[in-house]
């Protein structure tokens, strides 16, 4: 549903173009030093405005709602809402009976039964990736010593980033992207196997980024074509780093207490504005159309600070389960 975690646990909600986004932790350790000004960073880094993202740029600022006292988390559910005030909602009444390919329109209406929010995609909206930024900075504030970082490594195959949204911007159409996520400082003894691994978690959060096809874990699909004896990470020291990193940080669905590496697909964005054919659900034809409105030509360029919130929110709740971090700060 729109919950994640068991002690750290994380709620997101809204729509895109309603009141407002926003979240719920519950099991925020009390007395953490929490103010507007600790979300900006990451908040900033998620935002469109830039070449290659959606014109649609939102204030952002976060409005504690409960859970925050003085300056501190009190241990009691935190609420965080964040208002939506630039939107355009005529450009989705335009197209509402055709569906866009490759976007949650259709399944989003058949499993509504026709009462879904279609404006801006509505709960569907990358919009909400906002509330797991959110999440994440507080996640990240409370992993002391623990870096997480992610950077983009291609858009449409260029390690160019530029050469890549330029293909995009000459064939009129949108394009995906790789993007690396490494994590240091990390304990040994972090997941519990099975369907609770370190990967399994990480990986269930991931996809809740919209857009996201794929993941992989240290050398990802390249460990198929490696020997056994090539892929293996020899250890070397007590504290059990390894020679090599082919595993990613984890073995057994276990953290090893080397670096976490792992990489994520991020497909093209579905509002395209190149001419596309879906069904129109009024007429029952098939007809030709192109996406209007503001959207991503490349949403791949927002992603990396929602993939260090994601990934923060995991472990910062494997760590709570380990009593790595006390319940109060």
């Amino acid at each position: 549903m729109n919950s994640f975690g068991r002690l750290f646990r994380v709620h997101i909600f809204g729509e895109s173009h309603g009141d407002c986004v926003g979240l719920t932790i519950d099991g925020c350790p009390a007395g953490l030093d929490l103010s507007a000004d600790d979300f900006i960073t990451d908040i900033e880094r998620r935002k469109g405005g830039g070449k290659g993202a959606t014109p649609r740029v939102e204030s952002d600022i976060p409005q504690f709602k409960t859970g925050l006292f003085n300056g501190k988390t009190t241990g009691a559910p935190l609420t965080i809402l964040f208002e939506n005030t630039n939107t355009r909602s005529s450009d989705y009444e335009k197209q509402r009976a055709i569906p866009r390919p490759g976007h949650a329109d259709f399944t989003a209406h058949k499993k509504a039964g026709g009462f879904e929010d279609y404006r801006g995609s509505g709960h569907f909206s990358g919009r909400l990736t906002v509330c797991l930024v959110a999440a994440g900075v507080i996640a990240k504030k409370i992993m002391q010593g623990i870096k997480i970082e992610s950077t983009i490594l291609e858009i449409g195959g260029e390690s160019d980033i530029e050469k890549g949204l330029q293909k995009a911007i000459a064939a009129k159409d949108s394009i995906g992207g790789i993007i690396d996520c490494k994590v240091n400082g990390l304990p040994v003894g972090l997941g519990e196997p099975f369907f609770d691994s370190a990967e399994s978690l990480i990986s269930h959060a991931v996809f809740a980024i919209p857009a996201v096809k794929a993941i992989e874990f240290g050398a990802g699909f390249a460990a198929a074509k490696m020997f056994g004896s090539e892929h293996n990470d020899a250890i070397i020291d007590s504290a059990g780093k390894t020679k090599t990193n082919h595993a990613g940080g984890i073995v057994g669905g276990i953290t090893n207490g080397n670096e976490l590496v792992f990489r994520i697909a991020v497909k093209p964005t579905s509002s395209t504005p190149a001419i596309q054919s879906s069904l129109n659900w009024e007429t029952n034809q098939v007809e030709k159309f192109s996406v209007k409105g503001r959207h991503d030509l490349c949403i791949a360029l927002r992603v990396p600070v929602v993939l260090e919130a994601v990934a923060a929110i995991v472990l910062a709740d494997l760590l709570l389960l380990e009593q790595k971090i006390p319940r109060v700060l």
